[in-house]
């Protein structure tokens, strides 16, 4: 039962007043009661399983980059891929036919610079991946990543406090600064908006970022864009495959000015908390398997507001590591993971495992129909 934040005294108290009440509680014990009888059987099993794993649930996240010379696999991520725009035809038509309903962009920029202007340009990476995807597959729910890290020369989520005078001198040099950063977020949001992308997914946890987006998204008449917030994003060592990925690790410093400290968990329902009232439709935690008492804790304050977990990339490259040397099961390790994932109170799941565990289900759906 979730408590609120009470004594370790009264929360005793509350639990043992809770077991004394519990109908399960009542009296009968073994032999009598035996939780074995319900799992005799497969068929047993099912039908008394509370957390229910679906393709449905996934969002697969893609990299797109300028080019003509189709796929290149990932190093640190093997089985995912930077694609050009002219190779995605095929791959998103089996994502699509899987039966997972979103992807979420990644873009590598042809070139770089200290404001990332190809972010919100007409011809962007991502703006032309967008419009490549809703020509192919229409229905696909298309998100876009709004952050600058990857486009942006100095690998930086946002404007850096630099020059000679600095802008701001109260603040060290190199510092993320926030308030000029939003200008350019609200930009970079509008562009994908314009390009065809449903959803905008601010990942920067810079503040105020949704409701900035918000305002320039409903200026610009579209305001029926969703915002997906990663309204709880740790500083985490888990990032590193996804920084090869993106080619987005930053040149200098790291980024825990403005990502959470992973020993805060009340910080988390605070910046969600904000996030809602600023705007978001929905929130998401990052990452997702070291923090899955987070993803309960957000979920049981915001029940209402639909949850992302963020399988990311170091907790993907992990489970297949330890595949490949043999030393893990990697079909039941992963689906027991996004299950956990699931069950802690995640209503969607962005992971890179997502088209191998659609095709599992898929085929554990057709063996139990038969």
């Amino acid at each position: 039962m979730p408590f609120p934040d009470i004594s370790l005294r009264e929360k005793d108290a509350v639990l043992k007043e809770h077991l004394e009440s519990s109908p399960v509680n009542s009296g009968a014990t073994f032999p009598v009661v035996r939780p074995r009888r319900l799992r005799r059987s497969p068929v047993l099993r099912a039908m008394v399983r509370e957390t229910e794993l679906t393709a449905a649930d996934f969002i697969y996240p893609m990299f797109v980059r300028p080019g003509k010379d189709g796929a290149r696999e990932i190093p640190s991520m093997p089985g995912i891929y930077q694609w050009t725009i002219t190779a995605l035809s095929e791959e998103v038509e089996s994502i699509a036919n899987l039966g997972i309903p979103a992807v979420i962009l990644f873009g590598i920029p042809e070139h770089k610079d200290p404001v990332g202007v190809e972010n919100f340009s007409v011809d962007g990476i991502v703006q032309q991946a967008i419009r490549a995807i809703k020509k192919i597959v229409p229905e696909l729910v298309v998100i876009t990543d709004v952050c600058m890290c990857e486009y942006t020369d100095h690998g930086h989520c946002g404007l850096l406090n630099l020059g000679d005078p600095l802008p701001d001198p109260s603040l060290p040099e190199g510092y993320v600064l926030n308030d000029p950063t939003l200008e350019v977020l609200g930009k970079v949001a509008v562009s994908h908006a314009q390009a065809g992308a449903d959803i905008v997914a601010p990942s920067g946890m810079i503040d105020g970022m949704v409701g900035s987006i918000r305002k320039s998204l409903d200026q610009n008449k579209f305001e029926n864009i969703a915002i997906l917030s990663y309204a709880v994003k740790y500083a985490s060592a888990f990032y590193g495959p996804f920084r090869d990925a993106a080619e987005s690790p930053p040149k200098f410093g790291d980024r825990k000015s403005h990502q959470m400290d992973p020993a805060n968990v009340r910080e988390a329902l605070r910046e969600a908390e904000l996030d809602v009232s600023e705007g978001a439709d929905m929130l998401m935690v990052k990452p997702a398997l070291p923090y899955l008492d987070v993803i309960h804790r957000v979920h049981s304050q915001f029940p209402q507001i639909p949850l992302g977990a963020y399988n990311v990339s170091g907790e993907y490259a992990m489970l297949k590591a330890a595949s490949e040397r043999g030393w893990l099961d990697e079909r039941k390790t992963v689906l027991e993971a996004l299950t956990g994932i699931k069950r802690a109170g995640a209503d969607l799941i962005l992971t890179y495992h997502a088209k191998e565990a659609a095709r599992w289900l898929a085929e554990e759906s057709g063996k139990s129909r038969r």
